[in-house]
């Protein structure tokens, strides 16, 4: 992992992400998966320059003000590089095999919103009283501060329309959901309607999405990729499973696949409905290099 997120930052890329999670997904397995903020101290120290986030944290897994805690220490243990990535969280095997509630939606979001409220407070309050449906905090105190100012940016994962996004508008500086490009489209007017209704200008609150990437210079690249993909998961979840991934995360949903070109061009049509940040997952990073640095070499300057 610390080889893959120096790799990135040699490439150029401004930011190297991870998600929170305690089983590998879409199904639990026995491969490896590391902690997510465990990780993000040891990227702290083994990087210079990019910012580390993660996409996201769950907000049912942490005490909120723990977890402001952890995130204002690893923000000084990297110099001030930390992005703040919040959702409500999905993964009910994970949540019933680590002994975690796993209420409805709205309670999931509801625990979400005080969270960000007490992490932006945590951040920039001396002491922290806070009464709500499901955090109290009775005098919490947290030294050190983070070093961004006037807090560390909070991006808020999720697109549920009459209340993520609603939580987005009121708390976000970063907004993060997926779809096609006229979800996207829909998603990001929605947003605004939200931002209007709080007071708030949608401009403030910078629009970001994730994309599942295999990228090949040539077209056979890209099928030895595919290849490599169907070889890694069909043995862990099923044939059907894996093809069933690969048309949902690479075509139905707008992911990148294709050679420098498509994918800057497919890059491109968000960009043109308001994206400003892309967030890039290579499936095989953790082994194979190439796909990052041909992106980094290839599409950053094409988009640029």
């Amino acid at each position: 992992m610390t080889r893959a997120a120096r790799a990135a930052e040699a490439a150029g890329f401004d930011s190297v992400w991870v998600y929170d999670h305690f089983h590998p997904v879409p199904e639990p397995t026995q491969e490896p998966v590391y902690e997510a903020w465990a990780l993000m101290a040891a990227l702290a120290v083994a990087t210079e320059r990019v910012r580390l986030g993660q996409m996201c944290t769950c907000a049912a897994y942490r005490p909120p003000a723990y977890l402001a805690k952890v995130a204002a220490s690893i923000d000084v243990i990297s110099g001030g590089r930390l992005e703040m990535g919040i959702g409500a969280g999905w993964y009910e095997h994970e949540f019933d095999g680590y002994g975690y509630p796993f209420p409805k939606p709205s309670a999931r979001i509801g625990l979400l919103a005080e969270t960000v409220e007490v992490m932006r407070r945590m951040w920039t309050e001396d002491e922290v009283h806070f009464e709500g449906r499901f955090v109290t905090l009775d005098g919490a105190l947290c030294r050190p501060k983070p070093l961004q100012e006037p807090h560390i940016p909070l991006w808020i994962a999720g697109a549920g329309e009459q209340l993520t996004l609603r939580v987005v508008a009121r708390h976000g500086d970063y907004a993060n959901f997926g779809g096609d490009v006229e979800t996207f489209r829909h998603k990001r007017r929605v947003l605004e309607e939200h931002c209007r209704a709080v007071g708030r200008d949608p401009a403030e609150i910078t629009l970001s999405r994730n994309f599942n990437v295999i990228i090949g210079a040539t077209q056979a690249e890209v099928d030895e990729r595919l290849a490599w993909y169907r070889s890694h998961f069909t043995p862990l979840v099923g044939e059907e499973r894996t093809e069933k991934m690969i048309h949902t995360n690479y075509v139905a949903s707008g992911g990148l696949i294709g050679t420098p070109e498509q994918v800057a061009e497919r890059i491109s049509g968000y960009r043109a409905e308001g994206l400003d940040y892309a967030i890039l997952y290579f499936q095989e990073a953790g082994t194979d290099l190439t796909g990052i640095e041909l992106f980094a070499r290839e599409v950053i300057p094409a988009l640029r």
